[in-house]
């Protein structure tokens, strides 16, 4: 049966490419335009811009059959007088019917509905994903930021978790998050499993994983900056939802006509007052090969919360301000208990990620503008392990985890024609950072703790020059110096855009980055296996700054609804540390300093029939690790690597419904081989040489809009999901506990995939 399954998945995308027709089934009944034009985007593959004004208050009405986008098009302007302008087939200006289309902003998209409605990728190698427009996507019922980007080549979570994405072979905290200009340092709710940004509160995502404009620096890997609206609403909107995990609420107000205007947000789990069989597969994922064995006791919290409000400011035309505030919560406190010997143990954790940001654009001239940001983020992570006999507390095992971050920036940019714009900016940051590893008994003893501040200074610049007959080029450099090192860093960026045939486009980019906070493994006594990973600073001699160097090279071709995007890339990190592996060297705990190289190649075919929407996307990567000291100074399979990866998916779009299937297949993780002798388990084979079991799981998600009355403003949208439909058992890591304890034992563990998972979704509009 499984077989089967995966066959007839594999056949889709053929069936789908096979042909293609003009005239789709359609109809509104007295619909607002915006959410008509998003019914369009999807059906015809097409994408408008337009101003909000533009199409505020008008409708459309239009009888349910089979329309060509000409004719649909033909009456919309007729009942709306709006004016529509099509450009490069795909591209629709909307303006009124006596205005004049601008055509700048449109030449900067290359493919637009790439996984699916809602996400395109542009010109400079990036990919801009609006969750308010994002058609359904396998597995998902409601638009999550971070789960979309997985289903992007290139990109995998081998933990499956939505926030350990793994960006071409770079590792989980070379990514940074960044929300309204705030660092997030947060890992995500219940443990990584739900993202923790609240996607209805998110108007557009920009992820980069190459060619990254030098505005951006910190982090070796690759970008997701995402961001609220900075419009002003005309009138007060809101909606209210809810799944098997959460319930959340939205609203937008407007206070001064034009002027001034406020959103908020808020979202928080129920699992104290109703634990669902969503989250019990959560749980069990989880904490399966924890001493948290199941969740059943009332007593024990397990929760999260996350909420933003966003005030939006604008004195005059040219220019606009905004204070943004963003908070993450979650909360685990557990007990179990050991009757037979009158002990108890208790699990207490607590994570927080607060930030705060203000901003000010400023067009000083029609060819001079300014944009200046400040941030503060406060991190804080908390756990304690408490071990008790007879109701006496004997001994606390205290981690601890403390950042500040604070930084302003200012950028100009300057239009020195049609074709050439320069940027040029500057920026502080601050990073006090702070972790300790404490254990009491009768005595406290602090195992290891350390606290460090990096002062940066850096100035970046970029030239872009945009000819469509000829090419595109972006160049760019970053400069910083990290005042407490004493060490300056130089970071070039090239991107470059060619069409070389009618449908067939080049691009090429390089970059290198640099990173001075990274996370470590912690292995020293907690065996919770959780969050054991802590941030700390570069210093300079164990932990340096990480280097990041990347060169890519691809082709984009597009025509009659084909669309067939191949990159290659190679990317080399210096400097990355890690604590060494006490199963090899019981002896030495010390941190090594290594590097990694990677060469990957990521595809994308995709193909549009009908109401039908079919894709398919393979990426091969080869990364590999070397360090000091360890397995005789040669290269080995890094940890995380996943050589191959498939995605397959179908989607059905007609009026408000939608359906979507998808498949992926994964060749397993790499682990180091061990085999039991006289004092336990011995390694003996070296490091990271066998590989798990292949992963595979087949997801289904649906969602279906719809209107109480005519003329009612309230609307509703229904959704269902279905994760791992065959309850396929995905061993997913192999881990080894004790290993830093030299008279203690070895102990393997397994960790496993998330089982067959239901969710469900409700939300209303108004």
């Amino acid at each position: 049966m499984k077989k089967l399954i995966i066959s007839i998945l594999l056949i889709f995308p053929t069936l789908a490419f096979s042909q293609e027709e003009a005239k789709l089934f359609i109809g509104f009944n007295n619909e607002p335009v915006k959410e008509a034009f998003e019914q369009i985007e999807t059906l015809f593959d097409v994408r408008f811009s337009y101003q909000d004004e533009v199409i505020s208050n008008k409708v459309i009405t239009l009888n349910k059959e089979k329309w060509t986008l000409t004719r649909l098009l033909a009456v919309m302007t007729s009942q709306t007088n709006l004016r529509f302008e099509r450009i490069a087939e795909r591209y629709i200006i909307v303006n009124n019917a006596n205005e004049i289309a601008k055509l700048q902003q449109l030449e900067r998209i290359v493919l637009n509905s790439y996984l699916a409605n809602g996400i395109s990728k542009q010109k400079n190698g990036s990919y801009k994903i609006r969750p308010n427009s994002l058609g359904v996507l396998p597995g998902l019922t409601e638009p999550d930021v971070l789960e979309s980007i997985q289903l992007l080549p290139g990109v995998v979570s081998p933990n499956e978790t939505a926030t350990g994405l793994i960006v071409r072979g770079g590792k989980m905290d070379q990514n940074r998050l960044i929300w309204d200009g705030i660092n997030i340092y947060h890992k995500g709710h219940l443990f990584g499993m739900i993202s923790p940004f609240n996607p209805y509160a998110t108007t557009s995502v920009e992820f980069i994983n190459k060619g990254t404009n030098p505005r951006y620096g910190e982090r070796a890997s690759s970008v997701i900056s995402m961001k609220t609206t900075d419009k002003i609403g005309r009138q007060v909107k809101a909606h209210i939802g809810f799944n098997a995990i959460n319930t959340d609420a939205f609203v937008t107000i407007p206070i001064l006509k034009n002027k001034l205007g406020i959103q908020a947000s808020v979202r928080s789990s129920f699992t104290n007052l109703y634990q669902s069989f969503t989250f019990d597969q959560l749980v069990d994922k989880v904490f399966r090969s924890t001493r948290i064995g199941n969740f059943n006791n009332p007593d024990n919290e397990f929760n999260f919360l996350d909420y933003n409000v966003k005030l939006n400011y604008r004195p005059s035309e040219d220019h606009k301000l905004y204070a943004s505030l963003n908070t993450i919560e979650n909360d685990l406190d557990y007990n179990v208990s050991n009757v037979s010997t009158n002990e108890s143990f208790n699990d207490v954790m607590s994570i927080s990620n607060y930030g705060y940001g203000f901003g000010w654009q400023a067009k000083w001239s029609p060819s001079l503008k300014q944009n200046t940001k400040a941030f503060f983020t406060e991190y804080r992570f908390n756990y304690n392990f408490i071990t008790s006999e007879n109701d006496v507390q004997v001994s606390d095992f205290d981690k601890r985890n403390i950042i500040f971050d604070s930084g302003i920036s200012t950028e100009f940019e300057k239009t020195i024609n049609e074709n050439t714009t320069v940027n040029l900016g500057y920026q502080f940051v601050l990073k006090d950072v702070a972790y300790a590893f404490v254990n009491t008994t009768d005595l406290q003893f602090i195992l290891d703790q350390d606290k460090s501040v990096i002062r940066t200074h850096s100035l970046f610049a970029n030239y872009e020059y945009r000819n469509p007959k000829l090419f595109d080029v972006s160049f760019g450099l970053r400069g910083s110096y990290f005042h407490e090192l004493e060490a300056y860093r130089f970071e070039p960026r090239l991107l470059v855009y060619k069409p070389l045939f009618k449908n067939l486009k080049l691009q090429v980019s390089g970059e290198i980055k640099n990173q001075v906070i990274s996370e470590i493994d912690e292995t020293i006594i907690s065996d919770l296996a959780l969050e054991n990973r802590l941030w700390r600073l570069a210093n300079g001699s164990e932990f340096p700054i990480i280097n990041s160097k990347q060169v890519s090279a691809g082709l984009i071709y597009t025509n009659n609804g084909w669309t067939i995007d191949i990159d290659n890339y190679y990317k080399t990190i210096d400097n990355v540390t890690a604590l060494s592996f006490g199963f090899l060297n019981p002896i030495n705990s010390q941190f090594n300093i290594g590097e990694q190289r990677i060469f990957g190649v990521d595809l994308f075919v995709k193909k549009r029939w009908n109401e039908f929407n079919s894709w398919i996307s393979y990426s091969y990567n080869n990364s590999e690790s070397r360090y000091d000291n360890l397995n005789a100074d040669k290269f080995f399979t890094s940890r995380t690597n996943v050589r191959h990866m498939i995605s397959s998916s179908l989607s059905y779009n007609i009026a408000n419904f939608q359906v979507a299937l998808g498949w992926r297949w994964q060749t397993g993780k790499p682990f180091t081989l061990s085999t039991p002798g006289p004092n336990g388990l011995e390694f003996n084979d070296g490091i990271n040489t066998e590989r798990l079991p292949d992963y595979h799981r087949l997801d289904i998600s649906s969602t279906y809009k719809f209107k109480f009355s005519n003329s009612s403003k309230l609307r509703a949208k229904v959704g269902i999901s279905l994760r791992n439909v065959y309850d396929r058992e995905n061993l997913i890591s192999r881990e080894y506990l004790g290993n830093n304890d030299f008279s203690g034992e070895i102990e393997a563990i397994d960790r496993f995939s998330l089982g067959f998972t239901p969710n469900v979704m409700f939300r209303l509009y108004w």
